[in-house]
């Protein structure tokens, strides 16, 4: 799976393919239709090519056949997925089943087939707002994430540390246990490669239980306040640093190898998406540690007692608009989501509502946590988010204002968190109010 897989869901609907003489049109048959005869030949386009490559799908498409028998189903992979698919959407070769790229929604039916009412697919799937427009669905994500932190049981546990942090001092004086009684780094940051800093953002919504954060922090002229969502994510890791209690140089950080050292107990804890535990849990075990030393905890935070954890769909599965046998790449979605065990075995959260968390996130079942959905921003502010982060030049998406902080509290740069977050709702309030202006 891409290193940012969580990341990239977030941008998913923030810019639009350029439509040049594409609109609209399906296949001319009538009888070409999602519930047509599940007959034909399908291409299922995907961003998995490590699935494609290790002969996955294949299976996944031998399965398939003993339910369908009359599909024949052939997968392209494609590494730089979200680059190529913005060139393929301008053509009417883009394939049968796709993961929906960066279109905007007003655009979906110009690109893709409508599944039905969204209001009949609620009873039975997560994460449907992404791939909805104006009460119709155009896809089904083929599995979740949620955020938090990726961490090593063994480690915690040999530190003295009896109970999960659910603040910020709880997760500090945890962070201290761990540097006092081991050897091992409190916490990752992975500076130097950076994307990683940006995980965190992903709790956004998490710290105050608010499904709408994303869509307030937009209007919001000072988010990092205290009592707010992103003053608290950021917070974490500014106390952190300025604790000693993360990487001694963080110039020097690496992720792949990062990935072997959480494995084998050299790192104790890294804020990542949920997406990640099945890559540490294959570094433990092929470093000599053990899968089973991998955990996942919630934001360190809670409201009234409670803790809450925000889990969002990956790429969601479509059919082209252009397809020659909708029905087969409809039957093909909804088995691969329901019935092909995807989510079970890469750790992911099944769309299904039914299904049971995965494994790895079996903890946050133990603890109380709660998960909730992030709402779609309301028609006219979709993007607004990212026109503000733009203005305002705040990389809500990147490494860039984070590793100031990480400069910051490490003494490398001028300045502290009070300082520094004054700085930020300075130019966010401006931008805020330059664009409502």
């Amino acid at each position: 799976m891409a290193k940012k897989a969580f990341a990239s869901i977030a941008l998913l609907a923030t810019a639009a393919v350029a439509v040049s003489g594409c609109a609209g049109g399906g296949a001319a048959d009538a009888d070409n239709t999602i519930d047509g005869e599940v007959t034909g030949d399908i291409k299922v386009v995907t961003w998995r090519t490590d699935l494609v490559e290790d002969g996955t799908f294949e299976k996944y498409a031998e399965e398939f056949n003993k339910e369908y028998p009359d599909v024949n189903v052939t997968f392209e992979g494609i590494t730089d997925y979200a680059g190529e698919m913005q060139t393929r959407m301008s053509t009417t070769n883009y394939g049968d089943v796709i993961g929906i790229p960066a279109i905007q929604p007003d655009q979906f039916d110009q690109f893709l087939e409508p599944l039905g009412e969204t209001a009949d697919f609620e009873d039975t799937y997560r994460f449907l707002p992404a791939a909805s427009f104006e009460g119709t669905q155009y896809g089904i994500a083929f599995g979740g994430n949620s955020n938090g932190v990726v961490y090593n049981k063994k480690v915690w546990e040999e530190a003295g540390v009896t109970d999960l942090p659910t603040t910020e001092q709880e997760w500090l004086d945890a962070l201290q246990l761990i540097k006092d009684n081991t050897d091992a780094i409190p916490l990752y940051t992975n500076y130097k490669d950076g994307w990683p800093l940006t995980q965190s953002f992903g709790n956004l919504g998490a710290i105050t239980n608010d499904p709408d954060a994303s869509t307030k922090m937009a209007e919001d002229p000072a988010p990092w306040t205290e009592g707010k969502d992103q003053y608290a994510i950021d917070s974490l890791l500014y106390e952190s640093v300025a604790a000693g209690l993360t990487e001694e140089d963080p110039l020097t950080t690496n992720w792949e190898q990062s990935k072997v050292d959480l494995g084998t107990g050299k790192i104790a804890a890294m804020t990542l998406g949920s997406w990640a535990i099945s890559q540490m849990q294959a570094a433990a075990e092929e470093n000599g540690g053990s899968a089973d030393d991998i955990g996942f905890m919630a934001f360190p935070a809670n409201v009234d007692g409670t803790q809450y954890a925000v889990i969002g769909g990956d790429y969601n599965l479509a059919v082209s608009r252009h397809s020659q046998a909708k029905a087969a790449a409809w039957a093909w979605i909804q088995w691969v989501v329901e019935d092909s065990g995807y989510t079970e075995t890469q750790g992911m959260i099944s769309p299904v509502i039914d299904k049971d968390l995965p494994e790895s996130l079996q903890g946050f079942a133990e603890a109380g946590v709660e998960l909730i959905e992030m709402n779609p921003a309301p028609a006219g502010k979709e993007g607004l988010i990212n026109e503000v982060a733009d203005d305002s030049q705040i990389d809500l998406y990147g490494p860039i204002y984070r590793q100031k902080l990480v400069d910051i509290a490490r003494g490398a740069a001028d300045g502290d968190k009070d300082s520094y977050f004054a700085e930020l709702n300075e130019r966010w309030g401006a931008s805020v109010e330059n664009l409502a202006g």
